[in-house]
């Protein structure tokens, strides 16, 4: 069964910068497609980034990258702003798949 880790959330001043991880497990990591959601409260989960797709909101600031050995998947958050405030998913997906593997979160608040 997969499992997914996330870590690297906490507290930031506008501004600052942050990198997400998230550990993967349980299978072959290098079959899935994996990408970053996050969830405000009172919103939607939405698309963060991907391998092919950013967020509009965040193209320029946030990157996406993935270690296959180490079996981890990387979001690099720089300029981060209070709207950026959330709870950061990762999720895996066998490219094809109705449905994919989510994590736990980690938690991300930028304030002053």
């Amino acid at each position: 069964q997969v499992q997914l880790v996330e870590s690297g959330g906490g507290l930031v001043q506008p501004g600052g910068s942050l990198r997400l991880s998230c550990a993967f497990s349980g299978s072959i990591f290098r079959l899935y497609a994996m990408s970053w959601y996050r969830q405000a409260p009172g919103t939607q989960r939405e698309l963060v980034a991907s391998r092919t797709d950013y967020a509009e909101s965040v193209k320029g600031r946030f990157t996406i990258s993935r270690d296959n050995a180490k079996n981890t998947v990387y979001l690099q958050m720089n300029s981060l702003k209070p709207e950026d405030t959330g709870r950061y998913y990762c999720n895996a997906l066998i490219p094809g798949a109705t449905s994919g593997y989510w994590g736990q979160g980690t938690q991300v608040t930028v304030s002053s």
